[in-house]
Order: C-alpha cells, then sequence, then structure tokens
C-alpha cells in the first residue's frame, strides 16, 4: 500500500496506450500540483512500450503493473487497492486537461463530505467549441435505462455557450473523469467487474445516490477528452457491452415497484434499436442487441444477491436526478433535443 501524505491520485488505466499518454500526459504532470497530486499509471498488462516509454519519458509518474487486461472496471478496482490518497481520479488517458483543473471538484468535496464524487465540464478535444458526448456538463437517466447529459441528449451535442456554467447536482459522473472519495469508493465496492467496460460508472453513481451520497458537476473546472479512442462509436463490441451493461445496471438498481414494467418496455425499445441498426446496413450491431440481451438472461441468476444488497443498503428511495418519464418519446416525439427543454 502507497504511503503518502499527497491528498490526490491521479490514476490513469492504461492498455496499449503509448501514443495517446505520450501526447496527453503532459498537461496532466504540468496542471496537477506535485505537492497535492501524485499521477499514476495503472498498466494493464499493456502489450505495446507503455512501460518504458513512461519510465524514459516521465520518470515522474508512478506505474502500477497489473498482471492481465482486466477491463476498465476491474482494472481500476485492482489499481485501486493500491492507492490510499483521499481522492482519486479516475482519469482516462485521452483527456487533456486544463490550469486549476483540480480545484473546483476538490473544493466542493471539501466543503460537504457527502458529496462523494464529481466530474469537471467535458468539451470534444477535437472540436473545443463543443461539449464532449460521454460526460458533457454531468449526466442524467430516464427510468429505461437511456443516460443523457446537460450538453447532450443522445446524439444531440450541444455547444458550449456556458449554458450550463452553474454546479449543478448529477446522477453520474462520466468514468473519463471522475473524481471519487477513494474510500467511499471501496465502501461501495468500486466499479462492477462483469460489467467489463461500458456504463459501470453509472452504475457505481447510481449506487452512491441511492445510498444517500450527492455526486456534482463543477463547471468552472475544464477537460478536454477525445473519446471513442479505445472502441470504434460503430463497433459491435460497444453496442453489445453497452445494451447488456445498461440492463444489468436496471435489474441491480432499480425498486422492486419499477423494475417488471422497464424490463417490459426495454423489451420492445432494444428490438426496435436492433431493427434500426438492421434498416442502417448495420446488421452485427443487430445481433450484438439480441446477443446482449441473452447474455443478460444468462448473468441475472448470479447479480440477484448485488440486487438485494443494493435494496438493503438504499436510503434514498426518490432520487431527483433520475427522470421518471422517457427520454426517446421527449426526443422523437416530443421534438425535445436539448437538456434545458427536457
Amino acid at each position: 500500500m502507497q504511503k503518502d501524505n499527497k491528498k490526490v491520485a491521479v490514476v490513469i488505466l492504461n492498455w496499449n496506450g503509448a501514443g495517446l499518454m505520450e501526447q496527453f500526459l503532459p498537461s496532466v504532470i504540468a496542471y496537477s500540483p506535485s505537492e497535492v497530486a501524485e499521477v499514476v499509471v495503472a498498466d494493464n498488462g499493456s502489450t505495446d512500450n507503455s512501460i518504458a516509454m513512461l519510465q524514459e519519458k516521465f520518470p515522474s509518474v508512478r506505474i502500477i503493473r497489473l498482471d492481465n487486461n482486466y477491463g476498465f472496471a476491474e482494472g481500476y478496482n485492482q489499481a485501486l487497492r493500491q492507492i490510499d490518497n483521499e481522492y482519486t481520479i479516475l482519469l482516462n488517458s485521452d483527456v487533456e486537461v486544463t490550469p486549476g483543473w483540480l480545484d473546483a471538484p476538490l473544493a466542493a468535496m471539501e466543503a460537504d463530505p457527502t458529496i462523494a464524487a464529481a466530474q469537471p465540464k467535458i468539451r470534444a478535444q477535437r472540436n473545443k467549441e463543443y461539449f464532449e458526448y460521454a460526460g458533457a456538463a454531468g449526466g442524467y437517466m430516464d427510468i429505461y435505462g437511456y443516460p443523457y447529459c446537460r450538453g447532450r441528449v443522445l446524439h444531440i451535442v450541444e455547444k458550449d455557450e456556458r449554458q450550463y456554467d452553474t454546479p449543478a447536482d448529477i446522477l453520474w459522473a462520466t468514468g473519463a473523469c471522475l473524481f471519487v472519495r477513494t474510500a467511499v469508493y471501496k465502501e461501495v465496492g468500486g466499479l462492477d467487474a462483469g460489467f467489463f467496460a461500458h456504463q459501470e460508472e453509472i452504475d457505481m453513481c447510481w449506487r452512491l445516490r441511492s445510498r444517500g451520497y450527492r455526486l456534482v458537476c463543477t463547471p468552472q473546472s475544464v477537460i478536454y477528452h477525445v473519446g471513442g479512442a479505445t472502441l470504434n462509436v460503430e463497433s459491435p463490441r460497444k453496442s453489445f457491452l453497452n445494451f447488456r451493461n445498461n440492463l444489468l445496471m436496471l435489474y441491480k438498481n432499480l425498486p422492486a415497484k419499477d423494475l417488471s414494467h422497464v424490463m417490459r418496455v426495454r423489451f420492445w425499445l432494444d428490438y426496435i434499436a436492433a431493427a434500426k441498426f438492421l434498416l442502417c446496413g448495420h446488421w452485427r450491431n443487430a445481433q450484438a442487441v439480441y446477443k446482449a440481451r441473452k447474455e443478460f438472461f444468462e448473468m441475472k441468476p448470479l447479480y440477484l444477491s448485488k440486487r438485494r444488497e443494493n435494496l438493503e443498503k438504499t436510503t434514498l428511495t426518490t432520487i431527483p436526478e433520475l427522470m421518471r418519464s422517457s427520454l426517446i418519446v421527449a426526443f422523437y416525439l416530443k421534438g425535445k433535443k436539448r437538456y434545458s427543454a427536457l
């Protein structure tokens, strides 16, 4: 266990990302004051020259070597077993940070011990005037499991015109840059290793929120995220993980009064999504939806104990940041394409 009096560990999970780290680590090191934060790379069994490159070009970075590619979720769980700083930042390797990026999220968390997690405002690194799809200015979700953000509703990403510059309570903070209390992360069991990758941070944040913790976005802090750097946006593998993990997350976290209704509606919504993939010529993505549902039902019995634990530990029965209606209906039938219209 690392013994270090620095308040923050900035932990970057890497798998064969030497090029990305070479591009983006300089900003992280430059704008993370060494008296406050240590920069850590947890290497997920890379087979490229990541370790050698780090040792040569970034000798100040602490390296945690993992013996396999554990995926995003378990990779971070393994890494955080070796972290005992008060705060951990889960940071993607394709993130460019800006001066003072640590200040606002940490100040919010220091001021209120009930805030378990936070995120900065996230813009697109390749189109810096726009929000970034995966995090924007903080995450929410509808009752049927469709995530959205201040600044991004389904596939519509807004230009950042400072319209979401007020701090806000959120349901989930993006895993691209997630500030979390290290002890709380461990207390709630961290990220769900069964997810491997995709939506595991939403699942953990929902767990935190239902247990009475707050999560916030502090837009005074700004970072730029490439996004989609590790898995193509049209990837059938990504579709499979997103659909399967979303169903697992709903099963784990929904109260009994909502579960059967939501799962019935999701049956239709999922097959409508599969039909849309087929009509667009993405037959492997359509197949991924079917496979995701099949695997969800195979995994469901293994998740009964996790569901029971979550329900037993729930203290907040009504979550204000969880939309009770359908995002799909609001978007496609009512024409609400921006967060401010919802």
